[in-house]
């Protein structure tokens, strides 16, 4: 048991060392990320010193159970490459350029409408995504307008990582829970939609009073007019998400699997795409840009963090984790250890630790536990940069662009929207499961 706490808890450190200090390697012309190579380690020792056995993880691994990190890891990978090719079409961009374009002078305008707009895409698509497309226009189209970019791209981060609550597609910690705890699409929307708004509403208010001064300015420059010259290619795109998202919402009741779906819908993008390349006699560039850009580094990190929590599990210390959370208060127990987990080892980590730890209770925690590990999960991204990947890539971003947004300004951030954004959809929980009770 010793064993594998101690290494567990050397390579969560590590790992966020690694993140703070040296985020990447670089060999030769390969520049690589530090966490997955040290969680792999990590993993490895554990495994080369009996602290969890090949037997166990390999069982894991092709087990026919929602918790089989292959099928959670393909439902991820699959979500996230149909949002890429609409992002790699430029269908983002444009739709930021349209929003900027309605505001004209006013920057409450524009704040409204671009909290709007990446909400709404978020619940459809995926909060990194999301970060990653904006967040490069945002600095463009601030120095080009001259104003601040701060409130728009805290308004950005806030948004993607508070509407990724709604949908189990939104965010991977949200599917990572839901189906290892064996929540479809229909039930988890039923639950997650009222502490999702309530959390949304707040953490506006709070962005809007936090830089309502700074709004009060007029905008000077103009928006970028983005074109998208592939239309044909867009709609396949748009067509494949909108069907996706359909058939995961009914696949339970058809006994689909979520993963088999997406798996298929990105199948059969590739394959139209594929052919239309072929007819035009074109490279399939947003195909290309897809298989460039998909995050392949999740998923030696997720199997990683799976070993370590196998481990945990074979020495019976999730099990105690468990009995240590009991089930009474699950709400506030697991929403507020989730978030401040989160901070401390990232949230897939955490999710992977808190899913194996629910497991363990052997139900005594409930949906309650589930919710409101899933909330803090995702609102523990606004509270400091560790606490998700989209934090991370966000800060590295904002580098590049030399826009100032230090350690110390993301805090204050959070502590003025994350903890009144947490306390709303964990009531708006409460209440929510008192209802369906």
């Amino acid at each position: 048991m010793t064993l594998a706490i101690v290494i567990c808890s050397i390579t969560c450190v590590a790992m966020i060392l690694s993140i703070l200090f040296f985020p990447k390697i670089r060999l030769g012309k390969i520049s690589i990320d530090t966490y997955w190579v040290i969680t792999l380690v990590g993993a490895g020792i554990l495994l080369a010193c009996g602290g969890a056995s090949i037997k166990a993880v390999g069982d894991a691994f092709i087990s026919d159970t929602a918790v089989n990190p292959v099928k959670i890891l393909v439902l991820f990978l699959s979500m996230t490459v149909l949002s890429i090719f609409l992002d790699e079409l430029g269908f983002f961009r444009y739709l930021a350029g349209v929003v900027l374009r309605r505001a004209k002078t006013s920057q409450t305008k524009l704040f409204l409408l671009l909290y709007v707009t990446v909400s709404v895409l978020t619940v459809f698509t995926s909060n990194d995504i999301i970060i990653l497309s904006f967040t490069p226009f945002i600095c463009y189209f601030a120095k080009n307008a001259k104003i601040n970019p701060l409130p728009y791209l805290a308004a950005e981060f806030v948004a993607a990582n508070t509407w990724s609550m709604a949908l189990v597609i939104g965010n991977p910690t949200n599917i990572y829970l839901a189906t290892a705890c064996g929540i479809d699409f229909v039930k988890y929307l039923t639950i997650s939609i009222v502490p999702t708004v309530a959390a949304g509403l707040v953490a506006f208010l709070a962005l809007y009073l936090l830089f309502r001064k700074k709004l009060a300015q007029p905008i000077e420059g103009e928006a970028e007019i983005v074109v998208i010259e592939d239309k044909l290619s867009l709609w396949v795109g748009i067509v494949h998400l909108a069907v996706c998202t359909v058939l995961l919402a009914i696949g339970s009741y058809i006994n689909l699997e979520m993963w088999i779906v997406s798996a298929c819908a990105v199948g059969s993008l590739f394959v139209i795409s594929g052919v239309i390349a072929i007819v035009r006699r074109k490279k399939p560039a947003a195909l290309l840009g897809c298989i460039k850009r998909a995050p392949y580094q999740l998923i030696p990190f997720v199997l990683s963090m799976f070993v370590l929590i196998v481990g945990l599990n074979e020495n019976g210390i999730t099990a105690a984790m468990g009995t240590l959370m009991g089930s009474n208060l699950s709400i506030l127990k697991y929403g507020t250890t989730s978030f401040l987990a989160s901070n401390l080892i990232n949230n897939i980590p955490m999710s992977v630790l808190f899913s194996s730890i629910i497991q363990s209770s052997g139900g005594a925690a409930g949906m309650s536990a589930v919710f409101a590990t899933i909330i803090g999960s995702n609102l523990g991204a606004l509270f400091t940069p560790i606490g998700a990947l989209a934090g991370i890539m966000w800060s590295n971003i904002l580098n590049k662009h030399e826009v100032k947004f230090r350690y110390i300004d993301f805090l204050k951030i959070g502590v003025v929207v994350a903890i009144p954004t947490l306390a709303a959809a964990l009531g708006s929980l409460a209440l929510m499961l008192m209802l369906i009770a």
